[in-house]
């Protein structure tokens, strides 16, 4: 979890496959009408974000069932949205790819054809409400690094 450009689908594709997981990014859950939304650089509502974190949840719930891992992205941005989509928080880890500011922006303005624009990323900051219960790791470090991280720390 983590803001726009925090590198939630490099971490997640690499951490998958180094596990030999499936992988799901949230961006892939978007209904059409949050996709435009966003192109034309407008921040979703909670409203635009409840169908998008139901089909994520239903989602994390099917792996779930089926006794599968799998690594799934989602900006997951408040208390709330973590609630609904962690409904077994011993088989769900969160890991929150924190950062700074000035750098996310920078990556965010290098990234071609996304439709999450960069002058969004201060509502997200200001959206954003730090996880007390998530492994905390800074996105300055190599992706390489950050996935051996987190496999260590859940011990994967």
């Amino acid at each position: 979890m983590g803001v726009a450009g925090s590198g939630k689908t490099t971490i997640g594709r690499q951490l998958a496959a180094s596990l030999g997981w499936t992988f799901r990014d949230a961006d892939d859950f978007h209904p059409a009408t949050n996709i435009a939304k966003m192109s034309a650089g407008l921040p979703l509502t909670d409203a635009d974000r409840a169908p998008w974190l139901a089909a994520i949840r239903e989602c994390i719930e099917g792996y779930l069932v089926r006794g599968e891992n799998a690594v799934v992205t989602c900006s997951a941005l408040k208390e709330r949205y973590r609630r609904q989509l962690v409904t077994d928080p011993e088989r769900v880890k969160l890991v929150f790819l924190g950062g700074d500011f000035d750098l996310i922006l920078k990556r965010l303005n290098q990234r071609k054809d996304h439709f999450m624009k960069p002058e969004m990323l201060r509502s997200q900051f200001e959206a954003l409400e730090a996880p007390r219960d998530a492994l905390r790791i800074d996105v300055a470090a190599a992706p390489d690094a950050i996935v051996a991280r987190i496999r260590e720390s859940f011990t994967l």
